[in-house]
Protein backbone atom coordinates (compact mmCIF):
# COMPACT_ATOMS: atom_id res chain seq x y z
CA UNK A 1 0.00 0.00 0.00
CA UNK A 2 1.77 3.32 -1.06
CA UNK A 3 1.53 5.85 1.13
CA UNK A 4 0.28 9.33 -0.07
CA UNK A 5 2.25 12.42 0.27
CA UNK A 6 -0.94 14.42 1.98
CA UNK A 7 -0.84 11.20 4.65
CA UNK A 8 2.99 11.72 5.28
CA UNK A 9 2.10 15.45 6.02
CA UNK A 10 -0.79 14.92 8.21
CA UNK A 11 0.81 12.24 10.02
CA UNK A 12 4.06 14.80 10.81
CA UNK A 13 1.80 17.53 11.90
CA UNK A 14 0.30 15.37 14.33
CA UNK A 15 3.48 14.09 15.58
CA UNK A 16 4.37 17.74 16.15
CA UNK A 17 1.23 18.87 17.67
CA UNK A 18 1.84 16.09 20.06
CA UNK A 19 5.28 16.84 20.79
CA UNK A 20 4.81 20.62 21.24
CA UNK A 21 2.00 19.78 23.83
CA UNK A 22 4.74 17.40 25.67
CA UNK A 23 7.34 19.96 25.35
CA UNK A 24 4.98 22.76 26.89
CA UNK A 25 3.65 20.91 29.70
CA UNK A 26 7.39 20.06 30.47
CA UNK A 27 8.65 23.50 30.29
CA UNK A 28 5.24 24.10 32.56
CA UNK A 29 6.76 21.60 35.07
CA UNK A 30 3.54 19.36 34.54
CA UNK A 31 3.72 15.77 33.82
CA UNK A 32 2.26 14.53 30.37
CA UNK A 33 2.17 10.80 31.69
CA UNK A 34 1.08 10.40 35.49
CA UNK A 35 -1.21 12.27 37.61
CA UNK A 36 0.74 15.27 39.04
CA UNK A 37 0.83 15.77 42.48
CA UNK A 38 -0.93 18.53 43.40
CA UNK A 39 -0.85 21.33 46.61
CA UNK A 40 -2.03 25.02 46.84
CA UNK A 41 -0.74 27.36 48.48
CA UNK A 42 -3.00 30.65 49.44
CA UNK A 43 -0.81 33.90 49.45
CA UNK A 44 -1.38 37.52 50.20
CA UNK A 45 0.65 38.89 47.48
CA UNK A 46 2.88 36.40 45.22
CA UNK A 47 5.69 39.75 44.21
CA UNK A 48 6.87 38.90 41.11
CA UNK A 49 7.06 34.43 40.87
CA UNK A 50 5.94 33.36 37.77
CA UNK A 51 4.54 29.78 36.34
CA UNK A 52 7.85 27.31 35.84
CA UNK A 53 9.41 28.74 39.22
CA UNK A 54 10.43 25.87 40.93
CA UNK A 55 9.89 24.63 44.42
CA UNK A 56 12.18 23.64 46.65
CA UNK A 57 12.54 21.56 49.84
CA UNK A 58 16.24 22.08 51.41
CA UNK A 59 16.90 23.85 48.52
CA UNK A 60 16.05 21.10 45.99
CA UNK A 61 13.98 21.04 43.38
CA UNK A 62 10.95 19.09 43.89
CA UNK A 63 8.17 20.58 41.70
CA UNK A 64 7.12 23.48 39.28
CA UNK A 65 4.75 26.67 39.94
CA UNK A 66 1.91 25.60 37.66
CA UNK A 67 -0.36 27.88 37.89
CA UNK A 68 -1.73 30.78 40.21
CA UNK A 69 -5.36 32.64 40.45
CA UNK A 70 -6.83 34.99 42.37
CA UNK A 71 -8.95 33.22 45.49
CA UNK A 72 -11.81 36.26 45.32
CA UNK A 73 -13.27 38.90 43.43
CA UNK A 74 -11.51 41.56 45.61
CA UNK A 75 -8.31 39.48 45.40
CA UNK A 76 -8.00 39.72 48.52
CA UNK A 77 -5.63 36.16 47.91
CA UNK A 78 -4.01 34.44 45.46
CA UNK A 79 -4.17 30.46 45.08
CA UNK A 80 -1.24 29.24 43.73
CA UNK A 81 -1.00 25.93 42.23
CA UNK A 82 2.04 23.47 43.07
CA UNK A 83 2.96 19.93 40.99
CA UNK A 84 5.64 18.08 42.36
CA UNK A 85 6.87 15.76 40.38
CA UNK A 86 9.04 13.98 43.35
CA UNK A 87 7.90 10.94 45.22
CA UNK A 88 8.55 12.91 47.97
CA UNK A 89 6.38 12.90 51.75
CA UNK A 90 5.37 16.43 53.10
CA UNK A 91 4.44 16.52 56.70
CA UNK A 92 0.86 18.40 57.33
CA UNK A 93 2.37 21.41 59.11
CA UNK A 94 4.78 21.89 56.62
CA UNK A 95 5.01 25.63 55.68
CA UNK A 96 5.48 27.37 52.40
CA UNK A 97 7.00 30.77 51.61
CA UNK A 98 8.14 32.94 48.64
CA UNK A 99 12.45 33.05 48.69
CA UNK A 100 14.52 33.63 45.94
CA UNK A 101 18.55 35.35 45.74
CA UNK A 102 19.02 38.45 44.92
CA UNK A 103 20.21 37.94 41.13
CA UNK A 104 17.98 35.40 40.31
CA UNK A 105 14.18 34.16 39.72
CA UNK A 106 12.19 33.72 43.62
CA UNK A 107 11.06 30.59 43.95
CA UNK A 108 8.33 28.29 46.20
CA UNK A 109 10.20 27.18 49.34
CA UNK A 110 9.09 24.33 51.28
CA UNK A 111 9.83 24.40 54.98
CA UNK A 112 9.35 20.81 56.47
CA UNK A 113 7.31 20.42 59.55
CA UNK A 114 7.72 17.09 62.66
CA UNK A 115 4.40 16.14 61.67
CA UNK A 116 3.37 12.28 60.98
CA UNK A 117 0.62 12.71 59.08
CA UNK A 118 1.86 13.93 55.24
CA UNK A 119 0.13 16.31 52.64
CA UNK A 120 -2.01 14.68 49.61
CA UNK A 121 -2.73 15.85 46.29
CA UNK A 122 -5.32 18.11 46.22
CA UNK A 123 -4.64 19.59 49.61
CA UNK A 124 -3.55 23.10 50.93
CA UNK A 125 -0.39 23.67 52.32
CA UNK A 126 0.16 26.16 55.26
CA UNK A 127 2.01 29.80 54.16
CA UNK A 128 3.35 32.23 55.74
CA UNK A 129 3.86 36.25 55.24
CA UNK A 130 7.55 36.37 55.33
CA UNK A 131 8.96 36.00 51.96
CA UNK A 132 12.72 34.84 52.84
CA UNK A 133 15.73 36.65 51.94
CA UNK A 134 14.28 38.36 48.86
CA UNK A 135 11.39 39.68 50.99
CA UNK A 136 13.33 40.77 53.15
CA UNK A 137 15.76 42.84 50.77
CA UNK A 138 11.86 44.08 49.10
CA UNK A 139 10.67 45.25 52.82
CA UNK A 140 14.66 47.34 53.56
CA UNK A 141 14.71 48.35 49.84
CA UNK A 142 10.53 50.15 49.53
CA UNK A 143 11.01 52.67 52.17
CA UNK A 144 14.09 54.17 50.18
CA UNK A 145 12.04 53.23 46.90
CA UNK A 146 9.14 55.38 48.72
CA UNK A 147 11.82 58.11 49.25
CA UNK A 148 13.80 58.05 46.12
CA UNK A 149 10.37 58.69 44.63
CA UNK A 150 9.61 61.24 46.72
CA UNK A 151 12.93 62.96 45.38
CA UNK A 152 11.84 62.45 41.90
CA UNK A 153 8.53 64.27 42.56
CA UNK A 154 10.34 67.01 44.05
CA UNK A 155 12.90 67.42 41.46
CA UNK A 156 10.34 67.11 39.18
CA UNK A 157 8.55 70.62 40.74
CA UNK A 158 11.83 71.92 40.79
CA UNK A 159 12.34 71.49 37.05
CA UNK A 160 9.35 72.67 35.81
CA UNK A 161 10.33 75.71 38.38
CA UNK A 162 13.12 76.68 36.41
CA UNK A 163 11.75 75.97 33.26
CA UNK A 164 9.37 78.75 34.08
CA UNK A 165 11.78 81.47 35.59
CA UNK A 166 13.96 80.72 32.47
CA UNK A 167 11.91 82.91 30.24
CA UNK A 168 13.29 83.73 26.76
CA UNK A 169 15.10 87.47 28.41
CA UNK A 170 16.66 84.88 30.95
CA UNK A 171 18.04 82.71 28.01
CA UNK A 172 19.16 85.27 26.14
CA UNK A 173 21.10 86.55 28.99
CA UNK A 174 22.47 83.57 30.16
CA UNK A 175 23.73 82.86 26.27
CA UNK A 176 25.16 86.30 26.81
CA UNK A 177 26.96 85.44 30.00
CA UNK A 178 28.91 82.23 28.74
CA UNK A 179 29.87 84.40 25.47
CA UNK A 180 31.37 86.67 27.66
CA UNK A 181 33.15 83.45 29.66
CA UNK A 182 34.70 82.05 26.46
CA UNK A 183 36.05 85.42 25.64
CA UNK A 184 37.38 85.77 29.14
CA UNK A 185 38.70 82.33 28.95
CA UNK A 186 40.33 83.15 25.87
CA UNK A 187 41.92 86.56 27.18
CA UNK A 188 43.18 84.65 30.03
CA UNK A 189 45.04 81.85 27.91
CA UNK A 190 46.33 84.91 25.90
CA UNK A 191 47.45 86.64 29.52
CA UNK A 192 48.74 83.00 31.01
CA UNK A 193 50.55 82.42 27.23
CA UNK A 194 54.25 80.92 28.35
CA UNK A 195 56.07 82.66 25.00
CA UNK A 196 53.63 86.07 24.60
CA UNK A 197 51.83 86.70 27.66
CA UNK A 198 52.06 89.49 29.96
CA UNK A 199 52.29 87.14 32.73
CA UNK A 200 55.13 85.25 31.35
CA UNK A 201 57.01 88.68 30.60
CA UNK A 202 56.58 89.69 34.05
CA UNK A 203 58.29 86.29 34.98
CA UNK A 204 61.24 86.85 32.54
CA UNK A 205 61.25 90.32 34.31
CA UNK A 206 61.27 89.56 37.88
CA UNK A 207 64.08 86.57 36.76
CA UNK A 208 65.68 89.36 35.37
CA UNK A 209 65.60 91.55 38.57
CA UNK A 210 66.38 88.58 40.75
CA UNK A 211 69.12 87.31 38.78
CA UNK A 212 71.00 90.59 39.26
CA UNK A 213 69.98 90.96 43.34
CA UNK A 214 72.38 87.66 42.90
CA UNK A 215 74.70 89.06 41.06
CA UNK A 216 75.23 92.32 43.20
CA UNK A 217 74.90 89.79 46.24
CA UNK A 218 77.71 91.19 48.08
CA UNK A 219 77.57 94.78 47.27
CA UNK A 220 73.96 94.83 49.18
CA UNK A 221 75.63 92.82 51.93
CA UNK A 222 78.40 95.26 52.06
CA UNK A 223 75.39 98.38 51.79
CA UNK A 224 73.80 96.40 54.65
CA UNK A 225 76.86 96.10 56.78
CA UNK A 226 77.73 99.86 56.36
CA UNK A 227 74.02 100.46 57.58
CA UNK A 228 74.54 97.99 60.65
CA UNK A 229 77.73 99.85 61.66
CA UNK A 230 76.14 103.16 60.96
CA UNK A 231 73.00 102.66 62.96
CA UNK A 232 75.21 100.76 65.91
CA UNK A 233 77.50 104.41 65.87
CA UNK A 234 74.20 106.24 65.77
CA UNK A 235 73.15 103.84 68.97
CA UNK A 236 76.23 104.92 70.82
CA UNK A 237 76.31 108.85 70.24
CA UNK A 238 75.08 110.63 73.38
CA UNK A 239 72.30 112.11 71.58
CA UNK A 240 70.57 112.86 74.86
CA UNK A 241 73.46 114.96 76.15
CA UNK A 242 73.78 117.07 72.63
CA UNK A 243 69.76 117.03 73.22
CA UNK A 244 70.40 119.16 76.46
CA UNK A 245 73.16 121.10 74.77
CA UNK A 246 70.95 121.95 72.32
CA UNK A 247 68.20 122.89 74.40
CA UNK A 248 70.30 124.71 76.77
CA UNK A 249 71.48 126.99 73.61
CA UNK A 250 67.59 127.29 72.93
CA UNK A 251 67.16 128.57 76.52
CA UNK A 252 69.83 130.94 76.41
CA UNK A 253 68.89 132.41 73.13
CA UNK A 254 65.09 133.17 74.25
CA UNK A 255 66.71 134.61 77.52
CA UNK A 256 69.24 137.05 75.55
CA UNK A 257 66.26 138.17 73.50
CA UNK A 258 64.04 138.42 76.32
CA UNK A 259 66.70 141.11 77.46
CA UNK A 260 66.66 142.74 74.12
CA UNK A 261 62.59 143.05 74.69
CA UNK A 262 62.80 144.59 77.94
CA UNK A 263 64.61 148.05 79.26
CA UNK A 264 67.42 146.74 81.53
CA UNK A 265 70.18 146.58 79.16
CA UNK A 266 71.85 149.02 76.76
CA UNK A 267 70.97 147.51 73.53
CA UNK A 268 67.19 146.85 75.12
CA UNK A 269 67.50 150.91 76.06
CA UNK A 270 68.72 151.68 72.77
CA UNK A 271 65.95 149.10 70.67
CA UNK A 272 62.77 150.43 72.82
CA UNK A 273 63.98 153.61 74.72
CA UNK A 274 62.30 156.25 72.09
CA UNK A 275 63.60 159.38 73.56
CA UNK A 276 67.42 158.08 74.00
CA UNK A 277 66.21 157.02 69.76
CA UNK A 278 65.59 160.63 69.38
CA UNK A 279 68.59 162.03 71.16
CA UNK A 280 71.02 159.61 69.22
CA UNK A 281 69.30 160.72 66.00
CA UNK A 282 69.89 164.31 66.57
CA UNK A 283 73.26 164.09 67.53
CA UNK A 284 73.73 161.81 64.69
CA UNK A 285 72.27 164.94 62.44
CA UNK A 286 74.71 167.35 64.20
CA UNK A 287 77.68 164.59 63.11
CA UNK A 288 76.52 164.83 59.83
CA UNK A 289 76.81 168.34 59.88
CA UNK A 290 79.94 168.66 61.26
CA UNK A 291 81.23 165.74 58.83
CA UNK A 292 80.07 167.54 55.80
CA UNK A 293 81.44 171.14 57.28
CA UNK A 294 84.83 169.39 57.87
CA UNK A 295 84.43 167.72 54.43
CA UNK A 296 83.97 171.76 53.01
CA UNK A 297 86.90 173.12 55.01
CA UNK A 298 89.43 170.40 53.96
CA UNK A 299 88.13 170.99 50.20
CA UNK A 300 88.62 174.75 50.30
CA UNK A 301 91.56 174.21 51.86
CA UNK A 302 92.93 172.16 48.79
CA UNK A 303 91.18 174.61 46.36
CA UNK A 304 92.70 177.92 48.32
CA UNK A 305 95.53 176.64 50.08
CA UNK A 306 96.82 180.32 49.93
CA UNK A 307 93.73 181.78 51.85
CA UNK A 308 95.11 179.74 55.00
CA UNK A 309 98.91 180.30 54.72
CA UNK A 310 99.36 183.56 52.74
CA UNK A 311 103.13 184.73 52.16
CA UNK A 312 104.27 187.07 50.18
CA UNK A 313 107.07 189.42 49.82
CA UNK A 314 105.93 191.74 46.82
CA UNK A 315 102.11 191.28 48.06
CA UNK A 316 99.67 188.47 46.70
CA UNK A 317 96.67 188.16 44.60
CA UNK A 318 93.02 188.41 46.10
CA UNK A 319 91.59 185.37 47.87
CA UNK A 320 89.30 183.57 45.79
CA UNK A 321 85.48 183.05 47.43
CA UNK A 322 85.50 180.25 50.38
CA UNK A 323 83.17 177.65 48.57
CA UNK A 324 79.81 176.31 50.31
CA UNK A 325 79.63 173.27 49.07
CA UNK A 326 82.27 169.87 48.72
CA UNK A 327 84.09 170.47 45.52
CA UNK A 328 84.43 167.20 42.99
CA UNK A 329 86.37 164.67 43.77
CA UNK A 330 88.43 163.51 41.21
CA UNK A 331 88.31 159.18 40.67
CA UNK A 332 91.52 157.40 41.06
CA UNK A 333 91.62 153.92 39.12
CA UNK A 334 93.12 151.46 41.19
CA UNK A 335 94.94 148.14 39.33
CA UNK A 336 94.49 144.71 40.84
Amino acid sequence: MKITNEVKVGLLAIAAIIVLVIGFNFLKGSSVFSKPFTLYAHFPNIGSLEKSNDVKINGLTVGKVYNYKAADKEVNSITVELRIDKDIAIPKNSVAFIDGSVLGSPYINVQKGTAGDYLKSGDSISTKLEMGLLGGLQAQVAPTITRLNETFDSLKLVIGGLNSIFDPNTKNNLRSLITNLTLSSAQLNQLLNAQSGALAKSLGNMNAITANLAKNNDAITSSIRNVEVTTSHLAGANIEGMVSALQSTINQLQSTIGKFNNNNGTLGLLMNDRALYDKLEGNTTRLNQGLLSLEILLDDIRLHPKRYLNISVFGGKKAAEPITSPAAKDTVRVKY
